[in-house]
């Protein structure tokens, strides 16, 4: 089982690879710090799972998993994250996660997890499968796209600019002009209703779109 492994922190990586690669069975492939790093690598090695956190620098995990559910559909991802609330399990499954565990799970469960996604399969711990039966139940019950209306480009924007780059930064990274880098931030702060960049970065914490 070929595994790409996607968190910002170093320790948290490392303890990842060396529970995953305990199992004689799973090969962990590569690493990523980011999510346009774990995209990158994800598109270069195509693994047949992904397992990514939510909150990342440069690209959320959410548009993580929605850009490989799009571009690599039969790579199967695993969120691994600090967050248990019922508005990121269900975001994370309508963006095309298979697997929703929180990072105090056991070892054990995170092999299954590898296993069963590998499989064909999903796998969810106890509370993220909680919180999927009773959307079942009560599928009126709707919960809002933290990135709103945001298209990719700006969706990719807007991580920029709450990570403190200015605009001729944003349109160097982005290999685009410094004139479109901030119609990109206009439009950014006009669909997300923010008056200026320090909303947005709370916005962004508040949603769990970075650390």
């Amino acid at each position: 089982m070929r595994v790409l492994i996607a968190d910002d922190h170093t320790m948290v990586r490392e303890s990842l690879v060396s529970v995953l690669q305990a199992d004689g069975d799973v090969q962990v492939v590569a690493q990523a710090s980011d999510g346009v790093e774990a995209l990158e690598k994800a598109l270069q090695l195509r693994p047949d799972v992904v397992v990514v956190d939510l909150s990342m620098p440069r690209l959320g995990g959410l548009e993580v998993v929605r850009r490989l559910r799009a571009q690599l559909p039969t790579t199967r991802v695993l969120v691994l994250t600090m967050h248990q609330e019922d508005e990121y399990v269900l975001q994370a499954v309508r963006a095309g996660a298979s697997g929703y565990l929180v990072k105090d799970s056991a070892a054990a469960e995170l092999l299954a997890a590898v296993r069963s996604l590998h499989a064909g399969h999903g796998h969810f711990g106890p509370q993220a499968a909680r919180t999927m039966a009773v959307q079942l139940q009560h599928p009126e019950r709707t919960l809002d796209d933290p990135y709103g209306r945001l298209t990719t480009r700006e969706r990719e924007v807007l991580h920029l600019i709450a990570e403190g780059m200015t605009t001729k930064e944003i349109a160097r990274r982005l290999g685009i002009s410094a004139k479109t880098a901030e119609n990109h931030r206009g439009h950014v702060l006009e669909k997300l209703d923010m008056r200026n960049t320090a909303e947005l970065v709370r916005y962004a914490l508040r949603k769990g779109l970075l650390d």
